[in-house]
């Protein structure tokens, strides 16, 4: 099961600030660029009914957690999708057996690689599901973040088939830096997470 780490002060500032600033029906484009304005790593989350700016709430060795006013996602260290709280998907937690190759998805070509995962869903109450997947470099692309600044990233595919499970996941880095700025993730079947970051996170160690 998801558990909400401890908050800090800064986590808590900028959570209320979220919250403030995505009350009502304010234009999340104004929101982002209101809290892109701010010193908190930042995103743009969209899972086909719920979308909202999120910030940074806690780094547990890694494991990131994201919030809003009314949901938090966990993503794991190189931006991968392992939870979520307060969303339809449900998932309790994926996690990589192996190699992470997303710690800098640089390293994979176009022959690509074999990414091996567990997940756990409530729904069904379906845990230690395993899916394959099938991640390779596939070209580059201009993509537009939040705030509409224009990238040349390098989009990455991911084919996953598991019992129950088939399905995509895509992925838009900066060849230069090895920054995730987009991704389009499955958290359960057929429901997809489109994450997008506003500001990157740098841990202090970096």
């Amino acid at each position: 099961m998801l558990m909400l780490a401890g908050c800090g002060t800064v986590m808590q500032t900028s959570v209320d600030f979220v919250r403030t600033a995505v009350a009502g029906k304010e234009d999340l484009s104004e929101a982002a660029t209101k809290v892109a304005a701010l010193p908190y790593a930042s995103l743009l989350m969209d899972d086909g009914q719920y979308r909202a700016v999120m910030v940074l709430g806690n780094d547990d060795e890694g494991r990131l957690s994201w919030h809003s006013r009314q949901a938090v996602v966990f993503l794991c260290e190189g931006g991968v999708l392992c939870g979520t709280h307060g969303l339809r998907a449900g998932l309790d937690d994926a996690r990589i057996e192996g190699d992470n190759p997303f710690t800098d998805l640089r390293t994979v070509g176009e022959a690509g690689i074999t990414v091996s995962r567990r997940y756990d869903w409530r729904s069904g109450y379906r845990y230690g599901v395993p899916v394959t997947g099938q991640l390779r470099r596939v070209g580059q692309e201009t993509v537009a973040d939040p705030l509409g600044r224009s990238r040349s990233l390098a989009r990455y595919e991911e084919r996953l088939e598991g019992p129950g499970v088939e399905g995509t996941n895509t992925y838009w880095v900066d060849p230069a830096t090895g920054v995730l700025w987009k991704s389009r993730q499955l958290a359960a079947p057929d429901v997809y997470l489109e994450i997008s970051l506003i500001k990157p996170y740098r841990r202090r160690s970096q």
